[in-house]
């Protein structure tokens, strides 16, 4: 299958994602977000997976539109913590939690802990003519100790990539989209769609 000209509609409200996601395809695939199928109610993420939670929200979309579709969802796994907050990581410190509140209860449960190894892992789930297709992203890296950068979103000013010197949110988008989780699981998509 070539992915010339393949529409998917994207399951997600989240604008930073909607946006990181089409400048990393660019051309390849026709992106609709649910704002496009004027569809604004939340989509339940109730799965104890990340992958578990991306297939949830595909699963959802297709139901209801009957259309190609993909989600995704995304943990940071901390080591010391226990791989903490991973599933979890969008409402680490509650229902309602901005980044903001989450990055800070992330930096004071790592006080005092030398062990701050941390990975993004970002799941892609796909459902192309009712198949459904898993694609993994993960890129390992650290947890700094106060926030660099003003750029990307989530916990992007706290989290040095691996052979780095700048966090996400210090990069330019150009370079994380080259290298970021949701990066690597979307170039193995785009790989398995241009067979």
């Amino acid at each position: 299958m070539t992915s010339d000209s393949l529409e998917l509609v994207f399951a997600t409200h989240n604008l930073h994602k909607v946006k990181e996601v089409a400048a990393i395809i660019g051309s390849r695939f026709i992106i609709k977000s649910l704002s496009d199928l004027s569809f604004f109610e939340d989509i339940p993420e109730t799965a104890d997976t990340i992958s578990g939670n991306a297939l949830q929200k595909a699963r959802f979309v297709f139901s209801r539109f009957h259309c190609n579709c993909f989600a995704d969802d995304t943990g940071l796994i901390v080591e010391a913590l226990d791989n903490r907050p991973g599933v979890y990581s969008a409402r680490y410190a509650g229902e309602n939690a901005s980044y903001e509140d989450n990055v800070r209860k992330l930096l004071k449960e790592l006080e005092g802990k030398t062990n701050r190894k941390a990975a993004f892992v970002t799941v892609i789930a796909v459902i192309i003519d009712g198949k459904e297709h898993l694609f993994e992203g993960r890129i390992e890296g650290e947890i700094i100790k106060e926030t660099r950068g003003t750029g990307g979103f989530g916990y992007d000013p706290v989290f040095l990539p691996a052979g780095s010197e700048l966090t996400f949110a210090e990069m330019e988008e150009s370079l994380k989209n080259k290298m970021s989780h949701r990066a690597v699981a979307l170039n193995k998509m785009l790989e398995y769609f241009a067979k």
